[in-house]
């Protein structure tokens, strides 16, 4: 008999293997110029209305496509960044959280949850960018 689980197991299971970080810590990787490839994972509008300064877009929804390398249509940056250090965040962090367990077992190393998501950077009144994506740089 196979056991059921619920979200709030999802959620404790990510939160046993993906660090949560504060916007304070995310703030000093980005006047220290670490690299570090930010992941909103929100939907586009959500996106287009306001993300964190550098954030490339990944649906929660299309992101294991997103970040495999062979397939065809991947985000050309998030598909090579194994072995970086990644940010992902949504609106409250609970879909992030999930997305990030999501790349840990997709091979990624470095894999982080921003804790409380955009609205907490917002209302930590952070930078933040607004209007259509950048086109990803392919190669």
């Amino acid at each position: 008999m196979t056991s059921k689980k619920s979200l709030a197991d999802f959620i404790h299971a990510a939160r046993a293997e993906v660090p949560e970080v504060d916007c304070e810590t995310v703030q000093g990787w980005f006047e220290m110029g670490d690299d570090v490839l930010v992941v909103d994972v929100r939907q586009r509008e959500d996106y287009e209305a306001g993300r964190l300064p550098g954030a490339v877009h990944a649906p929660r929804d299309h992101l294991e496509a997103l970040a495999d390398p062979n397939y065809l249509r991947c985000h050309p940056e998030l598909a090579r960044a194994h072995n970086r250090r990644v940010l992902l965040y949504c609106d409250s962090g609970t879909r992030s959280l999930l997305a990030a367990r999501t790349l840990k077992d997709m091979g990624f190393v470095e894999v982080y949850n921003l804790s409380g998501g955009y609205h907490v950077w917002e209302a930590e009144d952070l930078p933040t960018h607004a209007g259509p994506p950048a086109a990803p740089s392919a190669g």
